[in-house]
């Protein structure tokens, strides 16, 4: 008599229940891959090779093969909590060791590096100060919480309406004290080289049907002697571009920054309407220093600082690392995998690109566990043991018969 296939049927079902259990346990796990084990029969070898009537001496188990499926996911309050949607693994750095990972759970340690609840830092392109991306080779993100360095203007832009129906001024008796040497006039902020804001103001006054001088101050001092440029309109109320040369290089003195101060100011697509002054659209590209007071990750992995002056800036992007066979990953535990011989060279780039799939920030990626599919599965495993023990039983019943024969 043979207990070889029960007892073997006993381990298999034994193995299975430890592979149901760990998923079960694991269901709360965010990105947790559940595992499913595979099972092969064994036969012994047969020097004559009567296969014809050979009898199998049992089962093994052939592999626990890791179910990366797509999990559910769910929204959290963490801006630096990210989901992958897709395919694709973080990349993450332990102590100069490369695992990756589908639990998005991050936060900034004390010196700005993300990292995981493990301590593993998560790698990327980082940013230079100007926030172009260095995706020569990823790295460990850190969050710079440097000030964001002052811009000075060097473009203002205006698009404003002048009244065709205002009357006609005398150039030389302009007086940016005296409202009534001027038609109309609109100031924008401007900043210097150390971010300190100046207001520039502009001054139009028309000095013939379809001619305007425009005078410039900043902070209250005319800029130059004259006028800064002449507006001539065609008699549909648009700018002649061949009478206009815009912009107008502008260049003003200030006691702090860069001095002089020079920038462009452009009235491209000013129009001058028998309607009243207007200015619909008034921008210019310096701005102050500003302090970081937030950040956001895209989909496309881009993390964007926000700061104190309404300014962004690029920071750096998170990669992704995908593989020809993830099935075969190493699990290093605390939802880690590491490179095998059988999974392939990872292959790293944005997300969204290639085979990568696209991330979710303030979300994690729940387990793919399903509950209740595993629970039936635990009721199969107990049954096939129950049986098994059973052809244990059964097998000794008949050798007990055998023993007792007289």
């Amino acid at each position: 008599m043979s207990f070889q296939q029960g007892l073997s049927g006993l381990a298999a079902a034994s193995k299975n229940l430890d592979v149901i259990g760990n998923n079960v346990s694991n269901a709360a796990t965010v990105g947790f891959k559940q595992s499913q084990a595979q099972f092969a029969d064994v036969f012994a070898s047969s020097l004559l090779g009567g296969g014809g009537v050979q009898i199998g001496i049992g089962t093994q188990v052939a592999a626990v093969a890791q179910q990366f499926t797509q999990g559910n996911i769910s929204v959290s309050n963490n801006p630096l909590d990210v989901a992958v949607n897709g395919s694709g693994f973080f990349r993450m750095s332990d102590n100069g060791s490369v695992v990756y990972s589908r639990n998005g759970q991050f936060h900034l340690d004390k010196t700005g590096f993300v990292v995981n609840a493990s301590g593993q830092r998560l790698t990327g392109y980082q940013a230079d100060a100007s926030g172009a991306l260095i995706t020569a080779a990823p790295v460990e993100l850190q969050i710079s919480s440097s000030d964001l360095l002052p811009r000075a203007s060097s473009n203002v832009n205006a698009l404003v309406n002048l009244d065709s129906r205002a009357g006609i001024l005398a150039a030389a008796g302009f007086n940016l004290a005296d409202p009534s040497t001027y038609s109309s006039s609109t100031s924008v902020s401007v900043f210097d080289s150390l971010g300190n804001a100046h207001t520039l103001s502009s001054y139009f006054v028309k000095t013939a049907a379809n001619t305007w001088e425009v005078f410039t101050a900043n902070d209250g001092v005319q800029i130059g002697a004259g006028s800064s440029g002449t507006l001539n309109f065609q008699p549909d109320g648009t700018i002649d571009t061949a009478l206009t040369a815009l912009p107008f290089a502008l260049s003003s003195a200030v006691t702090t920054g860069a001095n002089p101060l020079a920038f462009n100011l452009n009235f491209s697509g000013t129009t001058q309407f028998g309607s009243g002054f207007g200015v619909n659209a008034l921008s210019q590209d310096g701005y102050a220093s500003g302090r970081l007071s937030g950040f956001a990750i895209g989909k496309d992995g881009v993390i964007q600082g926000r700061y104190s002056n309404g300014q962004s800036n690029t920071l750096g992007q998170v990669v992704l690392a995908n593989f020809s066979n993830p099935s075969a990953l190493q699990p290093l535990g605390n939802t880690a995998w590491a490179e095998s011989p059988d999974s392939g060279a990872p292959l790293v780039g944005a997300p969204g690109t290639g085979s990568l799939g696209a991330l979710q920030s303030g979300a994690t990626e729940d387990a793919n566990v399903d509950l209740t599919a595993e629970l039936v599965n635990m009721i199969t495993a107990q049954r096939v043991y129950q049986a098994n023990a059973q052809s244990i039983k059964t097998q000794d019943a008949v050798l007990q018969t055998l023993v007792n024969l007289k």
